[in-house]
Parts: C-alpha cells; structure tokens; sequence
C-alpha cells in the first residue's frame, strides 16, 4: 500500500450556481477553473474549518477502505467574488469564505442512498460502519444518509460531522477511548455483519505514517486556533494521536457494534 501523502489538487471557483438548503451549513454547488463542478463547504459557514477538516480527514481514510469517495479539493474564493450575490445571506457567508474551501466533486445524476431499495453487501456494509465508528461519525442516518447510489454504485459523502471532539479539545484524550453510542443509529448498522473481519483485515493499514500523511494535508490557515493557543503543528498531532489512541482500543467501539445489531438483528 502506498503511504504517500494524498495529491489534492487546487482549483479557483469560478461562478456559485446555487445553495444546497437542505445542508445546515449552506454548501453550494459552484463550477472552477479546470471545466467541473463542485460541491463546496465553506469556512465561514456555522462549523467553520472544523467541518473543512473533517470531511478531508474522513474522506481520505475512507479511500483506504476501498470505500468510494468524490475526489477532493482545496477551492479557491477570491475576495471579489459574490459581490453581486442578491441573497445577503449567501453574500455573507462568501464573504467570510475568501480563501481556501473545500470541494468534492460534483456526482451529477447521482440519487440519494435509500435502505429499503438499494442492496448493499455486508462486507461493504461493515467497511462503512467501521469508518464511522472510528472517525464517530454522528450523521450516517435513515434521516440523512450521506451516501448516493452514482451509476449503480455506492459513493460516500459528507464527513463533517467527524470527529467532533475538535469542537472541543479539552477532552480529547477521553473522547479517544469511549465507545460510540451513536452507531446504534447508524443506517447501515443491521447489514453490518462482518466488522470483526474488516477490523482485522484493516486496522493494521492504518499506521501512523499513513494517518500522519493525510493529516498533513491539512492547511495550516485550517488549523491554526488562536482562541486556543493552539498552533498548527499541535493540532496536527492531536488529531494523529487521537487516530491513532481510537485505534489501539478499537474494541471498545467494536463491542458497541456488536452490541447495537443484537438489538435490531
């Protein structure tokens, strides 16, 4: 397995075409400079870079899963665009969006996931749910499943509900060790049969020069948080610790599993 850092390539945003409402924080579907369109998360929308971090961080461990993920970009908003924006919400989030945003590729034609339709394999199931576990995933829902069905295949969207123990660092250590009570909400949870498998089979590709390259990736203009004192450089290693402690007590979410699916099995 490769343990180069991913590439993620830089785009400029080119024009807004229209807001995706049903997303708390205001995505948008915008075209860039390289001829393709993206769905973008905007810094200045209510969870700030934190929900920019998360959906990298998930989206690029997903891919070691063999799960598919829209590829992923850092998007450019220069300060003069939205300018002519009518709607002052939306003028207000550009605004304090200027610089690097996030972008994944637009799955145009792509219908939302639906549990009672689309058959899914238990193997590919597990993967899911194992991710989500780990990253504690709260919004992988019947109510909001953050998956599409893309030419006939299952595609993952939407992380930033990750890794939520960045809203607040003080506890993080704690945060690493607790099981994940939520995933007995999880949409896929009863199809998710072979957890134990996937825990074995990939947990050990999961290394720390592996996570270490993808948090790398990160921008440092993402991470620096001067409410806290926190530099770039500190915040990279929280969150590879943090990684890195879920994974070495893994079994304390992999038991939470188990125990979910003999309630709904």
């Amino acid at each position: 397995m490769s343990t180069k850092k991913p590439e993620i390539r830089e785009v400029k945003i080119t024009r807004y075409l229209q807001p995706f409402r049903e997303g708390g924080s205001l995505p948008a579907l915008v075209d860039a400079d390289d001829g393709f369109s993206y769905v973008i998360k905007f810094r200045g929308a209510g969870q700030g870079k934190k929900a920019l971090i998360a959906e990298l961080i998930g989206g690029e461990l997903a891919r070691l899963l063999d799960l598919r993920m829209p590829e992923i970009v850092f998007a450019d908003l220069d300060e003069s665009f939205g300018r002519t924006e009518p709607d002052e919400e939306i003028q207000d989030l550009l605004k304090f969006s200027i610089g690097k945003n996030l972008g994944v590729h637009f799955l145009n034609g792509a219908i939302t996931f639906d549990a009672n339709v689309d058959q899914i394999s238990g193997e590919e199931a597990s993967r899911i749910v194992w991710l989500d576990a780990l990253l504690m995933n709260v919004d992988r829902t019947v109510r909001n499943t953050n998956m599409l069905i893309w030419h006939h295949e299952l595609w993952l969207i939407d992380h930033g509900a990750s890794l939520y123990f960045h809203h607040s660092w003080d506890n993080w250590e704690e945060q690493a060790l607790k099981p994940f009570v939520q995933i007995k909400d999880h949409v896929l949870l009863k199809n998710a049969s072979q957890v134990s498998e996937i825990d074995a089979k990939y947990r050990p590709l999961f290394t720390e020069e592996v996570i270490r390259n993808i948090v790398d990736v990160v921008p440092d203009e993402w991470l620096d948080d001067e409410t806290r004192n926190l530099s770039a450089r500190d915040a990279r290693e929280v969150y590879v610790s943090f990684l890195r402690n879920r994974l070495a007590h893994a079994d304390h979410f992999l038991n939470q599993i188990e125990d979910a699916r003999k309630n709904i099995v």
